[in-house]
């Protein structure tokens, strides 16, 4: 199927909002839901595969393969964040050839040192502009396809203050980044200053608990963002809703309860994709 196109839609002032999808079931539910865009998360395909933080353990072949996965599952154009391209320049061009490779439409690159941290928690440490606006170069030179788009993110908000992360998002649009992130702004006047300062789509994280205020999408629109991710909507969710089921079957006993509403199973076949298993066993299956 051919998917939607992020530089044509940027191109066409559509608003993007795209929700992280931290595993396949959360993917196959978004299929339904339907969007044209899902973003894929390094804290949240980190957390729900292996179970550890985001502090970069994860590698980049671990990476690959659930972004990969994630391109074959969802009807919807992908996001990856990438990390640091992890490592330098050559590791940055690799990753890039990589992401591209598995069908992603956007691969997002920050300026943290290796190993990365989480945006949103502290003992952050980033690597000189100029470093950055290399690894932006090489990364826009090393995808095939003008429509595989780069999104360069700076952490320096909370390293180098508000100027200092401007001054970096300012400097990666000038390297060629096609989208700039400048992460965990702290204020509605942050992130309209920032708009206004770059000229680049930007791109706004309603990280759930983060540090930049939570804002809708005709807010954001308002501010002058052209996307928006939320990465943690589908991962906390997720886990609150397990919370409550296994709270449900630990005082209940059972999970035949009001108190605990449950996907229907015959729809998951469905979306999963079992009505194909079926169709093959009844044309080919022996007796």
């Amino acid at each position: 199927m051919t998917k939607p196109n992020l530089r044509d839609a940027l191109k066409a002032g559509k608003f993007i909002a795209a929700p992280g999808i931290h595993d396949m079931i959360s993917a196959v539910v978004s299929n339904k839901v339907g969007f044209d865009f899902v973003y894929s998360s390094g804290y949240w395909g980190t957390a729900s595969v292996e179970g550890i933080p985001d502090a970069g353990i994860s590698t980049y072949t671990e990476m690959l393969n659930r972004v990969a996965t994630l391109c074959r599952t969802s009807n919807a154009a992908v996001i990856a964040d990438a990390d640091t391209g992890y490592g330098g320049l050559l590791n940055v061009h690799h990753t890039v050839k990589g992401y591209e490779a598995a069908g992603v439409a956007a691969i997002q690159l920050e300026d943290q040192e290796f190993p990365k941290k989480c945006g949103h928690t502290p003992f952050k440490r980033v690597i000189s502009t100029e470093d950055m606006c290399d690894k932006i170069k090489v990364a826009c030179q090393a995808r095939e396809n003008d429509d595989t788009l780069i999104v360069a993110r700076t952490d320096a908000r909370q390293v180098e203050g508000f100027e200092g992360a401007v001054e970096r998002g300012l400097r990666f649009q000038d390297a060629g980044a096609d989208i700039v992130f400048v992460e965990a702004l702290e204020s509605e006047d942050e992130m309209r200053q920032a708009c206004e300062r770059i000229s680049a789509p930007m791109l706004a994280n309603m990280a759930d608990g983060g540090k930049t205020p939570i804002k809708t999408a005709d807010e954001l629109q308002d501010i002058g963002y052209q996307l928006a991710i939320f990465p943690s909507i589908s991962g906390l969710a997720a886990a609150k809703a397990v919370e409550n089921a296994l709270n449900v079957l630990k005082s209940e006993g059972s999970s035949n309860s009001s108190n605990l509403p449950l996907f229907d199973f015959a729809e998951f076949n469905t979306l999963i994709g079992f009505e194909e298993v079926w169709e093959f066993e009844r044309k080919w299956a022996k007796s």
